[in-house]
Formats: C-alpha cells, sequence, structure tokens
C-alpha cells in the first residue's frame, strides 16, 4: 500500500510540473507573428524553423506550428489565435505582439494555463513573458537619425511617417529617431504626426499627401518599417523626387533593397528577423527544459548603404536563407 501511494504521487508530481504534455513526446511550439504579408516576417517563420531542425537533431522532439493575422493591424485575430492555442494546450508560445496593452490580458491566460510565452519584436507592458527578444528599437531610430542627420549636414526641413499607434517596435524607433533630430537645431521638423498604416498603399496614400504639401521644401525624411519605406519610395518615384530627398529606411524586403542599389533610397536600418525566430523558439524550449534564459535578448540593428552594401555581413542581413526552410 505504502509502495502504491508513493508511486502515485511520483506521477502527480511529473504530471503538475508539465500540465501541457499530455503524455506527448513532441513539444508544441506555438509562434505567432504581428503579420504574414511582409518579407520580415517570413525571415521570422525560417528562423523559427531553423531553431526547430537545430533542437530535433539534438534529439529533442519539437513542432513549430506557424500561425498569425495577415495583417499588422487585425488585433483581434491575434488574440484569437493566443486563445485558440491555450485551448489546444501547447507547450509554449512565441509571440510578436500586435500591441504593447490589448495583448497583455491573452499572455496572462496563457500564464495561468501553464504556458509560458516568449515576446519577439515587440514588447509588452507586462512582465509575465519568460523573455524578450528584439531589436532595441529605441536605438534603432537613432541609428537612423544620426545616418540622415548626417547627408543632411545637420540641417534642412524633415519628415517622418509613422506606422501606427500601438506597435511597441516602431513607436520606440520613432522617439529615438526624434532624440536625435532634437540635437540639431537647423534641423526643421515639417511632419511627424501622420501614419502610414500597415501596408504599401496606405503608407503610399500618406505619404503622397506629404510629399504633395511639403514636396517643393523637404530634403529628408524617415520611415520606421518596411511597409512605410516601401509607401515612401514608391511616392518619391510616383513625384519624381528620387535622389533629391534624402530617404531613410526600415527593414528590407525584396523592392527596399532594390531602391537602396539604385540610390533611391540611401539608408537602411537592418534588423536580425531570422534570428527573432531562431531565438524564440531556442528560448522557449530553454525554458520548458528547465534551463535558465535572459530575459532580455538583443538581436542587433545595423545601417546598410551603399557602401557597405557588399559586406558578407550585409548580404547575410539582406538575403537570408528562406530558401532553405520555408516550405
Amino acid at each position: 500500500m505504502g509502495r502504491l501511494l508513493f508511486c502515485l504521487c511520483i506521477a502527480l508530481f511529473v504530471a503538475g510540473c508539465n500540465p501541457n504534455r499530455n503524455e506527448r513526446d513532441t513539444l508544441r511550439i506555438a509562434v505567432i507573428p504581428k503579420g504574414t504579408t511582409h518579407t520580415f516576417w517570413k525571415s521570422v517563420h525560417a528562423g523559427a524553423l531553423k531553431a526547430e531542425r537545430e533542437i530535433a537533431a539534438s534529439g529533442s522532439a519539437v513542432e513549430v506550428i506557424w500561425k498569425g493575422p495577415l495583417l499588422e493591424d487585425d488585433r483581434s485575430h491575434q488574440i484569437s489565435v493566443v486563445e485558440n492555442f491555450i485551448a489546444q494546450r501547447v507547450d509554449g508560445i512565441v509571440l510578436a505582439p500586435l500591441d504593447r496593452k490589448a495583448m497583455v490580458a491573452p499572455v496572462r491566460s496563457a500564464g495561468s494555463a501553464g504556458i509560458p510565452v516568449v515576446v519577439i519584436d515587440s514588447d509588452l507592458d507586462d512582465d509575465t513573458k519568460i523573455s524578450f527578444a528584439a531589436t532595441d528599437n529605441f536605438r534603432g531610430g537613432q541609428i537612423g537619425g544620426e545616418h540622415l542627420a548626417a547627408l543632411l549636414g545637420g540641417k534642412g526641413k524633415v519628415i517622418m511617417l509613422r506606422l501606427m499607434s500601438g506597435h511597441a517596435s516602431t513607436e520606440a524607433r520613432e522617439r529615438g529617431f526624434l532624440d536625435i533630430m532634437e540635437r540639431f537645431p537647423e534641423i526643421e521638423l515639417l511632419s511627424t504626426n501622420q501614419h502610414g498604416g500597415v501596408t504599401r498603399e496606405t503608407a503610399f496614400t500618406a505619404a503622397e499627401n506629404l510629399l504633395n504639401r511639403f514636396g517643393s521644401e523637404v530634403d529628408g525624411i524617415f520611415a520606421p518599417n518596411e511597409s512605410t519605406t516601401n509607401g515612401i519610395l514608391l511616392a518619391l518615384r510616383s513625384l519624381g523626387l528620387t535622389g533629391r530627398v534624402r530617404f531613410v529606411g526600415f527593414d528590407g524586403g525584396e523592392q527596399n533593397v532594390e531602391g537602396l542599389k539604385k540610390g533611391e533610397i540611401q539608408g537602411l536600418v537592418l534588423q536580425d528577423p531570422f534570428q527573432m525566430g531562431y531565438l524564440g523558439v531556442k528560448l522557449i524550449v530553454d525554458h520548458i527544459q528547465g534551463k535558465q534564459v535572459d530575459i532580455r535578448v538583443d538581436t542587433g540593428a545595423t545601417l546598410v548603404s551603399k557602401e557597405n552594401f557588399e559586406q558578407p555581413e550585409i548580404q547575410n542581413l539582406l538575403y537570408p536563407p528562406l530558401q532553405d526552410y520555408l516550405p
């Protein structure tokens, strides 16, 4: 009787330590991006699959499940995706939150269900996450601001087109950019309060409106993400302002990189989304396996221009090996 009771206690202890496994041998990790359209998120996906492959090669079975909203303004869809994965009792979640406030409740619900969450790309107004792997976005905005100020010789008239409210990552970049602009009294900010939205089409419309208003006097322009960079590029082309207006953007993508190569964009601040996806999965699996993980991991920000374009490390950031991992 005593031995039976002992065995029962051990079984209950093991089940309590790992309530989501349900006797499965494979760890199921949900990776939830902000969107699935931009090249940035395809790079995150590829990085997550690289981690899945490496972990499997080390002898631990893991399955990455990729699902997210199509566009980066669909908060309700992303909340639904998180809630569905909680109901499925996945073992862990890697989340790029669309909104620093709206996604707090779903993350707390996951924690209450015994499902750990690693946050990537954009932070949350919450400390229940296991780790946060992302660009230092404020510093990224500063890098863009420093480069634009140098291109302008420290004087001129500048526009910044924002993305949208609630995106912690781009809001930090915008603050970083403005922090640098404040250090140059001879730089005048013509407009900093307009939003481009999450598609290149909405960003193009917003940028075209701004350039129709300020195009005869603007000397420089800054964009905080892939879609706003692409929208501004299209507007500059449409109005014949490429080359005359100094333009610094954020993130790669085929069209933005092409604009850089042609000299239509004078600088891009590059993140490492491939590394974000990779580290997100590695961190959550390490945590589940009882290893200690850092609460904050900086994945880096790098300025690329025509001068350093051909450097191998820049080429790796511009052209991550998506074809090696994506289905």
